[in-house]
């Protein structure tokens, strides 16, 4: 055999070089932001919701890779459907022919979304993004898309015109043109339609910087006034979708809605094989593909690949035989729960909200004089450091995994595998509340490591 590669030999040999290899090679700041944060683990050996780091400790993953390990990591299932995928070594990506595999998870997809009828394949959430803003504006013939403040729906040059944060998309205008308004304020989205130049409105609706969801009845609302308007409703469950809300899309939480566009991605790769899906109504593909002459006019050199739709194929299965749905609503409404019982007890800690599995913890000004003199002192370097104080020992003290909701939110999001089971919620609740008495306990290492983040604020700024 010519050509040998031993994947096994050459991680031996260099996996100890990893935080340098990204420091010279990829992005410099990511191993400097690591180090910093005492985020720089060296972790060897993963499985289901926990992992092992190389001296054998065992880690809690509450952020399931920002929602990518819906089933954990390393699932049974999914691996041996790859594993039997590879060995059919099968004729794939020939882009000539109809392999059955995209046909069969398309099929098994739609069985869980009514009044739906075809997808389109990527291989990501922003590229599932990317292709619903496109089918959008060409079956409605219209250019401008409204979107909602705080959205996050990719990096990408499209799906960044519909991001409502501002410093992702500082430096990288001109973007397509669109519109945001207020997650929930219906009176705005009126007076956009009215202009007639819209053709849909992308929205999360449980937003995922800040937990925050759409107020009950907008989703309904919204529909009526788009299409009264002629325009489509897209909904985006790069995040929210397969279960992950304790539905298996989170837009079912409130009867009557139907979108005309649906993005998923994240938990449909089994956390193997990137896959993006853009499911949407007959009439706006037959629209996209009216012809043979346009049987390309959409397409991607990756998307519909074997390994991806094997993955995908195996995570639905997974989930229908396990009863991932509920088993999220059960666990999520206990993790929840319980941590609801804190608010009373702990004057920084001031909401938690958010359905299933994915929950935001926020933190809020103080009222005793000493606490408030504190985390004034936080947020006048840099709001969002308390939030990232309670992350930080969360991870070296208890290892547990989790991260803040976004940038600038004193705000932690869990998301967590959906496969947690009581026992890990209880050893989350236990961890975090022993933070927190730390935290409202007035010193210790807790606000010690803020003072450090202070500093480096100040010295960054």
């Amino acid at each position: 055999m010519t050509g040998e590669f031993d994947l096994r030999a050459l991680l031996a040999e260099r996996g100890g070089e990893r935080y340098d290899l990204h420091a010279r090679h990829l992005n410099h700041q990511l191993p400097r932001m690591l180090h910093t944060l005492g985020f720089d683990k060296v972790y060897e050996r993963a499985e289901g919701a926990h992992f092992w780091d190389a001296d054998g400790n065992e880690y809690l993953d509450m952020l399931a890779g920002f929602g990518v390990m819906g089933l954990g990591r390393h699932h049974p299932v999914v691996r041996k459907a790859l594993h039997d995928v590879l060995d059919a070594q099968l004729a794939d990506l020939t882009r000539f022919d109809c392999q059955p595999l995209p046909g069969l998870l398309a099929e098994r997809l739609l069985a869980h979304s009514p009044h739906l009828d075809r997808v389109f394949f990527g291989n990501s959430g922003t590229e599932a993004v990317e292709t619903a803003l496109k089918f959008a504006r060409y079956a409605t013939g219209r250019p401008r898309v409204v979107y909602c403040a705080h959205a996050f729906h990719g990096l990408t040059t499209g799906a960044l015109s519909v991001n409502g944060e501002k410093g992702f998309r500082d430096g990288f205008a001109p973007l397509l043109p669109d519109t945001a308004i207020e997650l929930g304020d219906l009176d705005a989205l009126e007076r956009e339609l009215r202009k007639g130049d819209v053709a849909g409105f992308v929205l999360e609706p449980i937003q995922g910087k800040g937990v925050h969801a759409a107020p009950p009845g907008f989703l309904r609302a919204a529909q009526e006034l788009l299409h009264r308007h002629g325009a489509l409703l897209i909904a985006d469950e790069v995040q929210t979708g397969l279960g992950r809300t304790g539905d298996f899309y989170a837009y079912q939480h409130e009867e009557g809605v139907e979108p005309d566009l649906v993005c998923v991605a994240k938990a449909l790769s089994g956390g193997y094989v990137p896959v993006g899906a853009t499911i949407g109504k007959d009439w706006i593909f037959k629209k996209v593909y009216s012809s043979m002459d346009r049987v390309l006019v959409h397409s991607a050199s990756f998307g519909s690949n074997a390994q991806a739709m094997a993955a995908g194929l195996a995570v639905l299965s997974v989930m229908e035989s396990e009863d991932t749905v509920a088993h999220v609503r059960r666990t999520g409404d206990l993790l929840a729960g319980r941590l609801r019982e804190l608010v009373p007890r702990y004057e920084l800690l001031k909401e938690i909200r958010g359905r299933g599995l994915m929950i935001g913890i926020e933190f809020g000004k103080p009222k005793s004089l000493g606490l408030r003199g504190r985390w004034t002192m936080l947020q006048a370097a840099r709001k969002g450091l308390f939030a990232q104080m309670v992350v930080v020992p969360l991870l070296q003290r208890h290892r547990i995994l989790t991260q803040v909701s976004g940038d600038h939110l004193e705000v932690i999001k869990l998301i967590p595998p959906l496969v947690i089971d009581e026992k890990d919620v209880d050893r989350f609740v236990t961890a975090f509340t022993a933070v927190m008495d730390d935290a409202h306990g007035g010193g210790g290492l807790l606000w010690d490591f803020g003072k450090t983040l202070v500093k480096q604020a100040v010295a960054a700024s």
